[in-house]
């Protein structure tokens, strides 16, 4: 039988519709960010830090004993003439030198190692919030854009975390032990010497503050070059095709023209806190030399040997509070980084299990019902009280023209996306009521766009289920009517398929894919014109592996061929979001309603004036 449903005045759109300019950024401030990263990832790299610590206690030890050294040299040793004091200073200032740099390598080893464990356990829990995204979330943020934070922004995070546990660690450190000796040796040059530091403050900070917002715009860009690149990469057969290398040329030289600019710019404003180090400094060994020459040679209470260690100290000094004064800068552009990557960790998938899911358990090929379904993508409403059925282990097919809602039908039953209102059930259970692992592990999906990944054929088929035995695997393979081809290349289910299964053609790649589908041998199978993109000998091989894998399954079918669905058991006409007409392939041609419209299009002006058979295909 047959039935129509009043057309809808609206024509919603089954493609997305323009993308909306989303952020994916922590918004809280620099020090919330440093205790987050505390609290989440440094804690559990005690040990290495703690071995860290004690190699920069020996470090800035060793660094500041030195001007005690050339104090006594100078005064002890060469003053006094005692040649005895002159050897053992020699003699213990390779001592100090080994010490002082073993120290810095240990300190250096276990403070990298801690930053970078830290970066893949953030890189690890990006690429788990990536996996566990709904594909409205992939809808917004592209390839390129995801890539962007995963490597340059945790990179950037990477350098300001190296540089704050140095700069804190060792700089500072070496820095307070070196003012202690300076106050020791000589307390009121000292005081006069740290004068000057408080005014470098001011404008170091103010470097820091600009130099965020230019991070910000750089890693944005980033994201533009990386974007463009992946686009290209994947659509080159396109652009080869219009001719069009000049154009992406142009466009790839116009984003990194941009990003240079940026980093130049990030490049003049990190770097004006040099100029401001070096006269600081500056300014403090002018007065060091001055005060300090003076009480010399006026007043004998200071030695030439307080004064030359003193001022070994200060200029001792230059290195760490280089670093220091650089550090916010650093320190700036790790935060900007981190709140585009904790922004990134904090966005939820909108669709989860509720609190009170449950395991859903199901028979073979179970019934799947809409029940006056309604679902908007942003502000389309793409699907409109649609109801129908899929009855148990039936072959269904959604026929229509191109953003009539077909995929988004078929979206939803492994909850790809949730419906706005309305009910979708399997075997009468809800399927929001239901835990999403166990939902999909009912559900095999294959589709026109083939994904295979850079393994071996064995392994992709394997993905269907992991665990499976290879004799299991070789059985899927043979079902699917891959194992002749496979068997007959030279390393066998053990050949690689390229990148996206580039070494393979589009049939052998697609029976690849059922093979994978039949070796999950879910109750429910989802095919999205798995054959529409295939010449008509592969086409003739896929769908002998298609029959073979419906059987005893409940099957979805969307089909622009109707050749391929002409045997379905119930055909459903969509458009515009709801269901036109549904029937069988005779009964739907005998009311000339919007399917028979559909098949004189396609079978009326076959070439040579052929027509072909009406009657359902095997």
């Amino acid at each position: 039988m047959t039935r129509a449903e009043p057309s809808a005045t609206a024509a919603p759109s089954e493609t997305p519709p323009k993308k909306q300019k989303h952020k994916l950024r922590w918004t809280a401030g620099t020090w919330l960010l440093v205790k987050r990263v505390g609290r989440d990832y440094v804690r559990d790299h005690i040990r290495n830090i703690l071995l860290a610590l004690l190699f920069m206690l020996l470090a800035a030890g060793s660094a500041s004993a030195l001007p005690y050294v050339i104090k006594y040299m100078l005064d002890d040793a060469l003053n006094a003439g005692d040649l005895t004091s002159l050897y053992s200073i020699a003699a213990f200032m390779p001592i100090l030198g080994i010490v002082r740099g073993g120290a810095s390598w240990g300190h250096s080893v276990f403070m990298h190692s801690v930053a970078f464990a830290i970066i893949r356990d953030i890189q690890n829990n990006m690429f788990s919030r990536i996996l566990h995204q709904d594909l409205t979330f992939f809808a917004h943020f592209g390839a390129g854009n995801l890539i962007s934070r995963v490597t340059y922004d945790t990179n950037q995070l990477r350098n300001g975390l190296e540089r704050c546990i140095l700069g804190i660690g060792r700089d500072l450190t070496m820095l307070v032990g070196l003012t202690v000796s300076m106050f020791y040796l000589n307390w009121q040059l000292a005081i006069l010497a740290f004068f000057v530091i408080p005014l470098a403050v001011f404008p170091i900070m103010r470097i820091g503050r600009r130099l965020r917002k230019v991070s910000i715009n750089t890693q944005e860009h980033m994201e533009r070059v990386t974007t463009l690149l992946d686009e290209t990469i994947r659509g080159n057969r396109q652009v080869k095709a219009y001719g069009m290398e000049i154009t992406e040329e142009q466009r790839f030289s116009e984003a990194t023209q941009a990003l240079y600019q940026l980093q130049v710019k990030g490049i003049r404003t990190r770097s004006f806190s040099h100029p401001v180090m070096e006269t600081m400094i500056g300014c403090i060994i002018a007065l060091v030399l001055l005060v300090g020459g003076h009480l010399v040679i006026t007043d004998h209470t200071v030695t030439a040997g307080d004064f030359l260690g003193f001022l070994t100290a200060a200029l001792m000094t230059y290195q760490p509070m280089r670093s220091l004064a650089s550090l916010n800068a650093a320190l700036q552009e790790g935060v900007a980084a981190g709140q585009r990557i904790f922004g990134l960790i904090d966005t939820l998938p909108e669709i989860q299990d509720t609190p009170t899911a449950t395991p859903l358990s199901l028979g073979q090929g179970p019934e799947i019902r809409f029940e006056k379904v309604n679902f908007r993508y942003e502000d389309t409403l793409v699907l409109k009280d649609l109801s129908l059925t899929v009855p148990a282990q039936k072959k269904v097919a959604l026929v229509g023209p191109s953003g009539a809602g077909k995929s988004t039908i078929l979206n939803l039953i492994p909850r790809f996306y949730d419906i706005e209102t309305g009910r979708l059930s399997l075997d009468d259970h809800d399927l929001r009521d239901a835990t999403l692992s166990s939902l999909r592990s009912h559900v095999a999906l294959v589709t026109q766009e083939v994904v295979l990944f850079d393994d071996t054929i064995y392994a992709n088929i394997a993905y269907g289920r992991p665990g499976a035995s290879r004799e299991e695997v070789i059985t899927a393979a043979k079902f699917a009517g891959a194992h002749d081809f496979i068997s007959h290349f030279e390393e066998g289910y053990d050949t690689p398929v390229g990148p996206r299964g580039t070494k393979l053609s589009g049939g052998q790649a697609q029976r690849v894919s059922i093979a994978r589908a039949m070796l999950k041998d879910a109750p429910i199978l989802l095919l999205d014109e798995a054959t529409s993109a295939l010449d008509t000998e592969s086409e003739r091989h896929i769908q002998r592996a298609l029959h073979s894998l419906m059987e005893g399954r409940t099957t979805l079918v969307i089909a622009h061929r109707l050749s391929t669905v002409m045997d379905a058991d119930i055909i459903y006409v969509i458009e515009n979001g709801h269901v036109a007409e549904y029937g069988t392939h005779a009964e739907l041609l005998e009311t000339k309603g919007p399917y028979a419209r559909l098949y004189a299009l396609q079978f009326t002006a076959e070439a040579g004036s052929e027509r072909l058979d009406p009657t359902p295909s095997v």
